[in-house]
């Protein structure tokens, strides 16, 4: 099946759902979801594949054991293509439209502290520095959690602290709803940023190690 874009019922369906998160809502319209969402987004999946890897396209059921907003079903459709633990690309369609980016997201306490080991070091920390400013200056957006003080072991002036206090380290960017962020061409917009991705990840994925 080859990728021809997302259908604009594909951003109606999350305008109704952000409206009505509901099963009733949910098995009125889920032909719309497997059909403009889903099948789309597994689509756009297959074609990257060959290139980047094998996609794991979410489910649309929120896990709400713990959390305290019950309601069942995510606001979004994303799908990630991992090439080390935590780490690897992403992809996402909403009602706000479509967005990619590339990054680690969660690492472990041990992948953490390999990861700030390097972002400490003489030349593989301005090495990711350089890489971020770069990809900052191609229009994606450098964020992810941090912590509001110096990590534990880390000095506050130390030349990165900045990048120590990172948590997680993602490079994104929003596409919106015009017809180039969800038709055809949204394959190719994905492949060229997750390329331009490609040494952030690759850091990330060999200094996370442990």
């Amino acid at each position: 099946m080859s990728f021809t874009g997302f259908p604009v019922a594909a951003l109606d369906f999350y305008d109704d759902l952000e409206v009505d998160n509901s099963k009733a809502f949910w098995g009125e319209h889920k032909a719309t979801y497997t059909e403009a969402v889903r099948a789309p987004m597994v689509a756009l999946c297959e074609a990257l594949g060959p290139e980047f890897g094998e996609a794991k396209v979410f489910r649309p059921y929120r896990d709400v054991r713990f959390a305290k907003d019950k309601t069942p079903y995510k606001t979004h459709q994303g799908a990630f293509i991992a090439v080390a633990p935590a780490t690897g690309w992403y992809v996402e369609i909403s009602a706000r439209g479509t967005r990619a980016g590339a990054g680690c997201y969660g690492p472990s306490s041990p992948q953490l502290a390999a990861i700030r080991q390097a972002m400490a070091h003489d030349r593989t920390g301005p090495e990711l520095e350089r890489i971020l400013h770069q990809l900052e200056a191609d229009g994606f957006d450098i964020h992810g959690e941090t912590v509001k003080t110096s990590p534990r072991g880390w000095s506050a002036d130390h030349p990165r602290i900045d990048l120590l206090r990172r948590k997680q380290v993602l490079g994104m960017k929003h596409y919106g709803f015009e017809t180039d962020a969800i038709g055809p061409d949204l394959l190719d917009r994905v492949r060229d940023d997750w390329r331009q991705l490609r040494p952030m990840v690759e850091w990330l994925a060999q200094h996370g190690r442990t």
